[in-house]
């Protein structure tokens, strides 16, 4: 065959691969909250929508592109239904209770508790499955994303599996003891951070009047229900008996959540595929090095894509174990 030959066999099929997926298709949508709508962006890939998979956000104010007012701008999860949606999938991305386009669904967003994330997410998965026909939803969540998602998927039917980010292995309140004593500069504030860790997970408030001001806006009262609420999950145990497919996705250069967290997790499930991206950060972009204030860098950078292979790693698990729509 010559190359000319070659080139007008390829044509057809690239542009048959095209008209297969079509453009991809941006729909607002959205679930009943407890006071008011949650809202979320569905990403389609057009016609079929394929498999659906619900991005959960990670923890604090952060949207449903990925970015926070708090100096992230990073747009993962933007990009991330970007890249699926180009690998024949349906994304939806989510804004949590009482935060931007989801503010009406509470008064409060701080009055909020992991118990009431699992529960939007249920909504949001049957919101879905109506929505689309789908048999059930994937899970994908980011960080503290990843543990509603473990809890959500003991809780609901339509769930297909789960796709855990960057997310902690260990319960929070470890976490949090750990992240305190690794910096010298809190030698002075341990003990009382770590008799608060400690009433939090008995479930008892804690008075921060008379505490250290950088330990008053970690233990504020307003978010120790949250706390409370966050503390007593174990994500090992959650997923202990989950029979649900699950991949552990975990960057190597990740300078929050470590790669012990992934290993424990993906030993917790007993049907768990761990992936380890050598050069990726909890935002999943691309870090060539240790450096600490390159890697935050890219927290701020919309305009860099994502790290290689993070979207296919994911597609590739859960179109293996794709539901017939």
């Amino acid at each position: 065959m010559t190359k000319l030959n070659s080139l007008l066999y390829i044509i057809p099929l690239l542009m048959a691969s095209i008209q297969a997926h079509g453009a991809p298709v941006e729909t607002f949508v959205e679930a009943a909250g407890p006071a008011g709508p949650l809202k979320g962006v569905m990403l389609s890939p057009g016609a079929p929508p394929g498999p659906v998979a619900l991005i959960i956000p990670g923890s604090g104010p952060t949207d449903r592109d990925g970015n926070s007012p708090l100096g992230i701008r990073a747009s993962t999860y933007k990009l991330l239904a970007q890249d699926l949606a180009a690998r024949g999938m349906t994304t939806v991305r989510i804004d949590k209770r009482g935060m931007f386009a989801s503010a009406a669904a509470t008064p409060d967003a701080n009055a909020v508790t992991i118990d009431d994330y699992v529960s939007d997410v249920n909504a949001w998965v049957a919101a879905l499955q109506k929505r689309t026909g789908a048999a059930c939803v994937w899970l994908v969540g980011h960080s503290e994303g990843g543990l509603v998602a473990m809890a959500a998927a003991r809780k609901h039917a339509g769930i297909c599996g789960l796709v855990l980010i960057a997310a902690a292995g260990r319960p929070l309140g470890e976490v949090m003891r750990e992240q305190i004593k690794a910096n010298p500069a809190n030698g002075p504030l341990a003990g009382e951070a770590m008799s608060a860790i400690e009433a939090l997970e008995q479930g008892r408030r804690v008075d921060t009047a008379g505490m250290h001001p950088a330990l008053q806006g970690l233990f504020a009262p307003q978010v120790q229900g949250f706390l409370i609420s966050a503390f007593s999950y174990d994500p090992r145990r959650l997923l202990a008996d989950e029979q649900k497919p699950v991949l552990v996705l975990q960057g190597k250069r990740d300078i929050q959540v470590s790669v012990a967290d992934a290993q424990l997790l993906s030993q917790a499930a007993p049907h768990a595929t761990l992936v380890l991206l050598p050069d990726v950060n909890h935002v999943l972009k691309s870090v060539a090095s240790d450096d600490r204030r390159a890697n935050l860098a890219t927290y701020a950078d919309p305009g860099l894509p994502l790290a290689p292979d993070v979207g296919s790693s994911i597609a590739d698990v859960i179109k293996r174990h794709a539901h017939p729509q």
